[in-house]
């Protein structure tokens, strides 16, 4: 099978929403419009940006998503937003909620050794505040 030919401001990512909701030539995504397209992409579970609905609609006329007017824009973004709200309510799915990350302490441990990997291998600290000299292996003081 033969690749559909790149649409014009249509990326891999993008391109590959598309074909996964059935939408995989330039007449496909004609036959039922910009809207309707970004709203499959939408509908499948996607999380596809109005960036997509511009580049779709800039596909469509052969044009670069950003040369798409001001009031075109709205119009598509209403539209949007209108078939947006006739979507059902996601059944048994919480709301997403933020992502928070939690770092934790890398714990010490005063018996480890330096060629285990243990956390002394990474201690340049002898808790000197590291201006005095330490005794070297063979007894000599040398200063870090």
């Amino acid at each position: 099978m033969t690749a559909a030919p790149k649409m014009r401001n249509i990326g891999p990512k993008s391109a590959a929403w598309l074909r996964q909701v059935g939408l995989r030539t330039h007449q496909d995504i004609a036959a039922i419009g910009t809207v309707e397209a970004f709203m499959r992409v939408k509908r499948a579970g996607f999380k596809p940006t109005l960036n997509l609905l511009y580049a779709i609609e800039g596909a469509l006329l052969d044009c670069h998503w950003q040369e798409i007017s001001d009031e075109r824009r709205q119009e598509l973004i209403l539209a949007a937003e209108a078939a947006t709200a006739l979507l059902p309510a996601p059944r048994n799915k919480p709301a997403a909620a933020p992502v928070h990350t939690t770092m934790h302490a890398e714990e010490r441990h005063e018996d480890a050794s330096p060629y285990d990997g243990g956390a002394a291998a990474h201690d340049d600290d002898d808790g000197s505040g590291g201006d005095e000299p330490r005794d070297d292996q063979d007894g000599e003081e040398r200063h870090d």
